[in-house]
């Protein structure tokens, strides 16, 4: 059938490229197709991206909820799933009466959630709302279970590239970013894997609060599947195929507002009685009841998508990191120092400002070169990123993460732009400072301070031959984080940086 053949195709596509969005560590993809993640439709409402959600509405109300079949990730993560699972067991869907209550309870909680927060202003219900947007969830999947799988086969790549003097491939950092994320991550794995697979897409329709809305709409849409009775034998097939379970084939009627406009069920009637037509052309007829029994040939077709076997595989993919300096000591690992303030990235422009719009779908996280980003397993800005400098600081010509950013979160910045922004300030603590325990001198952060804004004075007024120790200009400090990534001191670092609450350009 030709129409389901476009909308497999382009499905495949979008998954695709959505997907990789979320493991291109190289900035190609992001570069080339990062306008589909600003095509979601949370995110673009966040991002008040009024072109794309009068497209996405205009979609709905002309083809019906194309967007949940096509155009989101988690949608046809649940469509790969439900196709695997009909492997097992051929026409096993039947009718179900809608859940109505349960999806518009849950939509409600969403938009209370989405209301208090932007009242308070408070990350957690902002969290909370996340767990159920659908392309959050996706991105929280592939960043926490995919994400670790994906470098990992990369460096086995490298590995191998090296040794044939090749050096298409290079090694990247492999790690896992927390245990509150991996859990997070693996629950929204099972839970939406396991309804897919048991019931279809029961997910969108009784839980998702996009599904729910747009399924408003589409009770209206111009073109739907419409049962024409006077060809209709009630074999079952389009229903018993139908893993929306929204035709009722006794009454001939399907329920729009749960339909997704998947094709399965005009490609499995024998005898064409479904057309995708407007519904003021529906044939009407009389149709005595049957009991034949017939049986539409298994297409045979092979599955599109083997990537919810690699979301399992994802789970023991562990950091792979250097242990020893030259293999002579032991690096002892740096500890992340308590900021009084979170850091956001520059582009974020205030603490309230990116807990309105961030959705935690991890996009950003996934693209940060600098490895700097990471969720936040704190409660009141829990899964939402954050900045540390354990693995790496900040480089002012980055602007990755405002590039990719689909929610309005991080606005975007010119490279100029970055270099000015002042995201937290510099503290020097003068107890962990190699001068102090070690009595030798240092001065890595002067050196590396990209903005000028760390100065090296002797230690003893008076005498410039003493020990020399880093005097912070917080003016000119925009909170990189090269000096406390630099830092020789161990587990903390010497000096470290302090967020702002409201960025500012210096």
């Amino acid at each position: 059938m030709v129409l389901k053949r476009i909308r497999q195709t382009a499905a495949l596509l979008c998954f695709v490229l959505i997907t990789l969005l979320f493991l291109d560590f190289t900035g190609v993809m992001q570069a080339w197709f990062g306008w589909m993640a600003k095509i979601q439709f949370i995110p673009a409402l966040l991002a008040l991206n009024v072109t794309v959600v009068v497209v996405l509405v205009l979609l709905a109300l002309l083809f019906g909820r194309v967007y949940c079949s096509v155009i989101c990730p988690l949608g046809v993560f649940q469509d790969a799933v439900s196709r695997m699972s009909g492997r097992f067991k051929k026409n096993r869907f039947r009718y179900a009466p809608a859940l109505s209550w349960l999806r518009y309870a849950v939509l409600t909680l969403f938009l209370m959630l989405c209301t208090a927060t932007l009242l308070t202003g408070g990350a957690v219900m902002a969290g909370w709302a996340g767990l159920i947007e659908p392309y959050s969830a996706y991105g929280r999947m592939v960043s926490g279970l995919l994400l670790p799988l994906y470098r990992w086969g990369n460096n086995l790549l490298a590995f191998f590239a090296e040794r044939v003097d090749s050096y298409a491939f290079y090694e990247v950092d492999v790690w896992l970013k927390g245990v509150s994320v991996l859990a997070v991550a693996v629950l929204t794995f099972v839970v939406v894997a396991a309804m897919a697979w048991r019931n279809g897409r029961v997910y969108c329709n009784t839980v998702c609060p996009v599904g729910t809305l747009l399924g408003l709409l589409s009770r209206h849409a111009w073109l739907k599947p419409v049962i024409d009775t006077s060809r209709c034998v009630d074999c079952r097939l389009c229903e018993r195929n139908c893993k929306s379970s929204c035709i009722d084939i006794r009454t001939h009627k399907i329920d729009y507002s749960r339909c997704v406009a998947c094709m399965n069920c005009i490609d499995k009637c024998p005898k064409g009685a479904i057309r995708y037509i407007h519904a003021a052309g529906k044939a009407t007829g009389v149709n005595a009841p049957s009991d034949r029994k017939q049986t539409a040939p298994d297409g045979g077709r092979r599955d599109f998508l083997t990537v919810a076997t690699l979301f399992a595989a994802g789970t023991w993919a562990r950091a792979q990191e250097k242990k020893v300096d030259g293999g002579l000591a032991v690096i002892e690992e740096k500890k992340i120092p308590e900021r009084k303030v979170a850091l956001k990235p520059a582009g974020a422009q205030s603490l309230r400002h990116f807990t309105l719009h961030c959705t935690a779908c991890q996009l950003c996280v996934s693209a940060c070169p600098n490895d700097v980003l990471r969720p936040s397993s704190v409660l009141d800005t829990w899964m939402q990123p954050e900045m540390s400098y354990e693995r790496g600081f900040c480089r002012p010509e980055c602007v990755r993460c405002a590039e990719v950013c689909p929610a309005g979160a991080i606005h975007p910045l010119t490279v100029s732009e970055k270099s000015s922004v002042q995201i937290g300030h510099a503290v020097f603590l003068y107890e962990n400072c190699v001068v102090n325990t070690d009595g030798v001198e240092c001065g890595n952060c002067a050196r590396h301070c990209p903005s000028g804004a760390i100065q090296m004075v002797p230690s003893v007024s008076g005498v410039p031959d003493s020990p020399k120790l880093p005097v912070v200009n917080e003016e000119r400090c925009i909170g990189c984080g090269a000096c406390e990534n630099l830092c020789p001191a161990r587990p903390f670092s010497a000096i470290y940086v302090e967020g702002h609450e409201a960025h500012r350009f210096i």
